[in-house]
C-alpha cells in the first residue's frame, strides 16, 4: 500500500484484546500511534509470549480505521493459529504510520545506491531523503525496551519478528538487515522493489528504471542479508494491479537470497498467489502462511 492513511478513530478488534499507547515519542522520528494486540492466551503474569512487529498498524485489525475501509484481520487469523497451536503464543505491535511514510519505509542504504538522478526522482515523489534509519531506531532503541518492560515476552532474536506490506515490505527486511541480533524473521508481502509508480496509470516499469532498482538492491542486500542458520525470510506477491510489476524483481531478488546460502520452504519462502491484488483484502486471505513460518509453534 502506498498511500498514507489518517485514522483517528479508536480501533476495535474481533478476537484479543487491544492496547492503546497513543501517540509515541521518539528523538530519532516524529510521534506515532502504536497500538499492542494480545491474544486470549496472554495473561499479565502468565508464560512470555513472541513479539511481532507490523508497519502501516491502522490497517490490521479494523476496517474502520484499515485503508479503504479493509483490514489484514491479524487479530482474527493470529488468535485462531494460537489456539489451534499452529504459531506460538505472539503480541501484536502494530506501528501506525505518519504522512512521512514513504521516506521511512524506503531503505537508505538501497537508495545511496541509486545513480544521483534516480535520487531526486524518488526524492521528488516520496517528499525528501529516506528517513528509514531514523525509524528503526525508534523501533529498536525505545520502542522495543519499551514492549519488552511493560508486557510479559520474550526478548530474544528468535521470539521477534517484524512484517509489512509493499513498501513495509521494504522497512522490514531492511530491519533484519540492520538489526539481525534483534530480528530472527522477516515478512515482505507485496514488496514494493520498483519504488516508483508505473507512468500514467499504467503497469509497467521501464527497462531502465528496473535495472537500476534491481542492481541498487542486489547491491546492498549481498552484503547485508543475516546469516540463513539463525533468521528466516519470507517473500510473496500476486499477479494483479500493483503486484502484476513485482515479479521480475523478486526473481531477481531471490538470487541474491539464494546466493547467501538461504534455502527454500527451510528458512526461506517465495511464492507468487496469482490473481491476488495490492490490498488489505489479499493479504488477509494469506497472512496466515507467514506467520506460521515466521512464528512456528515450538516444540
Amino acid at each position: 500500500m502506498l498511500l498514507l492513511v489518517s485514522a483517528p478513530a479508536i480501533a476495535k478488534v474481533g478476537a484479543g484484546t487491544l492496547v492503546e499507547l497513543g501517540s509515541v515519542q521518539s528523538r530519532y522520528s516524529d510521534p506515532r500511534r502504536v497500538t499492542v494486540w494480545l491474544p486470549d492466551s496472554y495473561r499479565p503474569n502468565g508464560p512470555r509470549h513472541a513479539v511481532l512487529y507490523m508497519h502501516d498498524g491502522q490497517n490490521l485489525f479494523d476496517p474502520e480505521t484499515g485503508y479503504g475501509g479493509s483490514e489484514w484481520k491479524v487479530d482474527e487469523v493470529l488468535d485462531r493459529l494460537i489456539r489451534e497451536k499452529k504459531v506460538r503464543p505472539t503480541i501484536v505491535v502494530a506501528i501506525w504510520n505518519t504522512p512521512k511514510r514513504l521516506r521511512e519505509y524506503v531503505p537508505s542504504k538501497a537508495f545511496g545506491r541509486l545513480p544521483a538522478q534516480y535520487m531526486d526522482r524518488v526524492r521528488g515523489l516520496y517528499g525528501g531523503d529516506p528517513l528509514s534509519d531514523g525509524y528503526l531506531r525508534f523501533i529498536v532503541q525505545e520502542l522495543k525496551p519499551a514492549i519488552d518492560k511493560r508486557f510479559r515476552v520474550k526478548t530474544d532474536r528468535v521470539n521477534t519478528a517484524i512484517m509489512g506490506s509493499s513498501m513495509g515490505g521494504l522497512i522490514s527486511l531492511y530491519a533484519i538487515d540492520e538489526y539481525p541480533k534483534v530480528f530472527g524473521g522477516a515478512g515482505m508481502l507485496s514488496t514494493h522493489w520498483p519504488l516508483f509508480l508505473p507512468a500514467d496509470g499504467g503497469k509497467s516499469i521501464s527497462d531502465d528504471e528496473y535495472e537500476i532498482v534491481s542492481s541498487a538492491f542486489e547491491g546492498y542486500l549481498a552484503a547485508a542479508l543475516p546469516n540463513p542458520n539463525t533468521h528466516r525470510l519470507y517473500f510473496d506477491h500476486g499477479s494483479e494491479t500493483l503486484d502484476a510489476i513485482y515479479a521480475r524483481y523478486q526473481k531477481r531478488i531471490d538470487a541474491v537470497v539464494a546466493k547467501r546460502g538461504y534455502r527454500r520452504d527451510r528458512n526461506w519462502i517465495s511464492r507468487n498467489f496469482p490473481g491476488q491484488a495490492h490490498n488489505e483484502a489479499s493479504w488477509a486471505s494469506r497472512v496466515e502462511i507467514p506467520l506460521q513460518f515466521l512464528l512456528p509453534a515450538e516444540k
